[in-house]
C-alpha cells in the first residue's frame, strides 16, 4: 500500500505554447517552432520528474498555440478537465501579454521565454510578467543566460535547473491540495506544533484537518478491526527482522518476557491501524467495516501519544518508525509522513521534503548543541574535521524512519534514496543496523519499543521546520549540512547521557559566517521549535521555491543566493531577498486564503 490509495488523480503539468496572433505571415511562420518548444519542455519534464508515489509525471499541451483570449480560455478549459495542477507557458517570440497569460490565481505558474535574437521571446516574457505582477497573480520567469540560435532545440542547463525547481515545487503544491492531515489525538505535552491550526492547513496548503480520538486504536484492537492475515504476516516479519536490544529499565521494573511479547503484538496492531486510519483498507469492508475501510484521505498525520496514551498503553514509536520507513512486511513501498507527538508542523515539514524527493524523512528533536569544549570536557576527545566547530545532536523518542541509518548507498556512499530506488539488500542492512529498545518506563509507563540506530556520517542533508508566529503566520526555516560520525567511545559517552534507546544523528550545518549561520551554536539558538525534519540531499532551493508558491516566508536559511528562485514579483519588494520575501508574502497572502 502507498499513497496511490489517496483519493484524487495525480496533478499534471500543463504546457501553454503562446504565439504572436497576427495571421497572414507572422503566426504561420511560428506555429511549428512554438509548438515544438512546448513538446520539448513536456518531454524534458516527463523524463526528469516523478511523483512522490513513483508515478511518472504527465504533461498536457494546449490543443493549439495561444495567440489571444479565446485560445487562452480553450486551454484553461482543457487543463481543468485534464486535472492540470501546474502551468508552464513557453514561447520563442513576441505575443500579446495580458491576452495570453494564465489567469488562474491558485495555479503555480511560470513562463519560459526563449533567449534568441531572431524573435523576442524575452520581450514577451518581460511583458507577460509585468501583466502578472500588475494583476497580482505571481509567476516565475525562466530565461536562459546565453543567446541561442532560433533552430536550437536544446534546453540550456540553467533553464533546465529552473524548470525542475519550478516543476517539483509546483507538483508538491498541487498534490497537497484537497488532501487531509489526520490528527490522532490532540496536544502532546504542550507542544505548540501539535495544536492543530486549521487556518494554516486550509488557507496555505489547501488541505483539510481530520481529527480522531486515540481511543479509536483501542476499539479497533479490541474488536479486531484490522486485516488478521496481514497481522500474522506483520508479526512474523517483526519477530524475524526487528532485533530487541538492551533493556535499560532498573531490574525491579523490567517487564516479564510474556509482557514484552504482548507489547510487540500490540504495537504491530497499532501500525496496521494507523495506516488504515490514514488511507483506508478495502479488506476491512470484507469483514463488515465498510466505513472504516474508507480511511481519511490523509497525506500526512500524527499520533499524540504522550502522555495520556503512553502513561497506560505501549508507545507509538514502532508504528511511527515503520510507517515513515520505505518498507515493511509487505516489502518496499512509499513511506508515510507520520509525525511523532502529533507535531503537525513537523509533519508538514516532512511532507514538503518527501514530495520534493520521494524519499523517507527523519523526524528529530533538535536536542543539544555540543561545543568543542564541552566534548573535550566530557569525553577527552578533541573535535576535528567537519565536527571541529561542534555539532547538533538530532534525536527523538524512538520514532525515526529506518532509512535514517544511512545504510542505502550510491557509489559506496551513504544516502537515503527515493523509495523506488531502494534494493532488498539495502532494506536488510537498514534492519540489521536498527535495534528496538524496550520503552524506558520513566518516559513510557505503558512500555513499547523504540527504534535505535546511529546515522552514518558523510550524508548531505537538509533540515527544515515550519513554525507559526502570531502576527506573521507560518514561516519556514532551512539548514543544509551534513551528518558526521564520532569515535565509538565518544558516541557512547555522549549518547548515554540521554535516552540511549532512541535513534541518533550527529548533524553539522553548513556555516556562512553570518547571521544564524555564523557558527553551529547560532543555528541551534535560532531554531524555532524543539523538532525538525531532515531529508537526504541539499534541497534548500527547492524548499524556498515551494514556500514562495504557498506565500510562506523563509526566516532562516543557508542556501546560496544564486540558487534562490522565486516569482518575478518578489524583485519589486526591495533589494534584500529575504526581507522582500516577507513583504511579498504579506502582500499576496495565503495561496488559498
Amino acid at each position: 500500500m502507498n499513497f496511490k490509495n489517496l483519493i484524487g488523480q495525480l496533478p499534471k503539468i500543463g504546457i501553454r505554447p503562446v504565439i504572436d496572433g497576427r495571421l497572414d505571415g507572422v503566426r504561420e511562420s511560428l506555429e511549428v517552432s512554438t509548438m515544438n518548444m512546448a513538446k520539448i519542455a513536456a518531454d524534458f519534464l516527463s523524463k526528469n520528474l516523478r511523483h512522490a508515489d513513483g508515478s511518472p509525471v504527465e504533461c498536457i499541451i494546449s490543443d493549439t498555440c495561444i495567440g489571444g483570449v479565446a485560445e487562452a480560455a480553450a486551454s484553461a478549459d482543457k487543463f481543468s478537465r485534464e486535472g492540470v495542477g501546474v502551468s508552464l507557458t513557453v514561447t520563442p517570440c513576441w505575443c500579446y501579454g495580458s491576452e495570453t497569460i494564465d489567469m488562474d490565481a491558485t495555479l503555480p505558474k511560470a513562463i519560459w521565454g526563449f533567449n534568441g535574437t531572431e524573435r523576442p521571446g524575452a520581450v514577451y516574457l518581460a511583458a507577460a510578467l509585468a501583466g502578472h505582477n500588475q494583476k497580482g497573480i505571481p509567476a516565475f520567469g525562466i530565461y536562459g543566460r546565453d543567446v541561442q540560435d532560433s533552430n536550437d532545440t536544446s534546453i540550456p542547463e540553467d533553464v533546465q535547473e529552473k524548470l525542475l525547481l519550478f516543476g517539483k515545487a509546483g507538483l508538491a503544491v498541487a498534490t497537497m491540495k484537497g488532501k487531509s492531515y489526520l490528527s490522532m489525538g490532540s496536544v502532546s505535552m504542550g507542544i505548540a506544533g501539535s495544536i492543530l491550526d486549521p487556518n494554516f492547513f486550509e488557507s496555505y496548503l489547501g488541505m483539510r484537518c481530520e481529527n480522531i480520538d486515540m481511543s479509536e486504536f483501542i476499539r479497533r484492537i479490541e474488536q479486531e478491526i484490522y486485516d488478521k492475515d496481514e497481522y500474522k504476516k506483520a508479526l512474523a516479519w517483526t519477530k524475524a527482522k526487528c532485533k530487541e536490544s538492551k533493556n535499560y529499565n532498573p531490574p525491579e521494573k523490567v517487564k516479564s518476557r510474556e509482557a514484552l511479547d504482548k507489547d510487540w503484538e500490540f504495537v504491530v496492531k497499532m501500525a496496521l491501524i494507523g495506516r488504515d486510519l490514514m488511507i483506508g483498507n478495502p479488506k476491512l469492508k470484507e469483514i463488515g467495516y465498510a466505513e472504516e475501510a474508507l480511511g481519511r484521505n490523509a497525506i500526512s498525520g500524527g499520533f499524540q501519544g504522550q502522555r495520556q496514551w503512553t502513561d497506560h498503553f505501549p508507545n507509538g514509536d514502532f508504528m511511527e518508525a515503520i510507517l515513515t520507513s520505505s518498507f515493511d512486511w509487505n516489502g518496499i513501498r512509499q513511506p508515510f509522513m507520520f509525525a511523532t507527538e502529533n507535531d503537525s508542523l513537523n509533519g508538514i515539514s516532512m511532507l514538503f521534503g518527501h514530495l520534493l524527493t520521494g524519499a523517507a524523512q527523519i523526524f528529530s528533536d533538535v536536542r543539544t548543541y555540543w561545543s568543542p569544549d564541552a566534548v573535550k570536557r566530557v569525553t577527552g576527545h578533541t573535535l576535528t574535521g567537519d565536527a571541529a566547530n561542534g555539532f547538533i545532536h538530532l534525536i527523538n523518542s524512538g520514532a525515526s524512519a529506518l532509512d535514517g541509518t544511512g545504510q542505502q548507498t550510491i557509489n559506496g556512499k551513504p544516502v537515503m534514496k527515493p523509495w523506488w530506488d531502494i534494493t532488498e539488500n539495502e532494506v536488510e542492512k537498514c534492519l540489521e543496523h536498527t535495534t528496538w529498545g524496550p520503552g524506558m518506563l520513566e518516559y513510557f509507563r505503558g512500555g513499547g519499543y523504540s527504534s535505535t540506530f546511529k546515522t552514518k556520517g558523510g550524508m548531505p542533508v537538509t533540515m527544515c521546520r515550519i513554525n507559526i508566529v502570531k502576527g506573521i503566520g507560518p514561516v519556514l526555516q532551512i539548514a543544509e549540512g551534513k551528518t558526521i560520525e564520532l569515535p565509538e567511545d565518544v558516541h557512547n559517552t555522549i549518547n548515554e547521557r540521554t535516552n540511549p534507546t532512541w535513534p541518533t544523528t550527529w548533524f553539522v550545518p553548513n556555516l556562512t559566517g553570518k547571521g544564524a549561520f555564523k557558527d553551529v551554536y547560532s543555528v541551534m539558538a535560532n531554531w524555532g521549535a524543539n523538532h525538525g525534519a531532515f531529508t537526504y540531499g541539499y534541497i534548500g532551493a527547492d524548499l524556498i521555491t515551494l514556500a514562495s508558491m504557498l506565500r510562506i516566508p523563509v526566516n532562516m536559511h543557508n542556501v546560496d543566493e544564486d540558487k534562490i528562485f522565486r516569482p518575478s514579483a518578489w524583485a519589486s519588494f526591495g533589494m534584500d531577498k529575504e526581507s522582500s520575501d516577507y513583504r511579498a508574502c504579506a502582500t499576496y497572502k495565503a495561496l488559498y486564503g
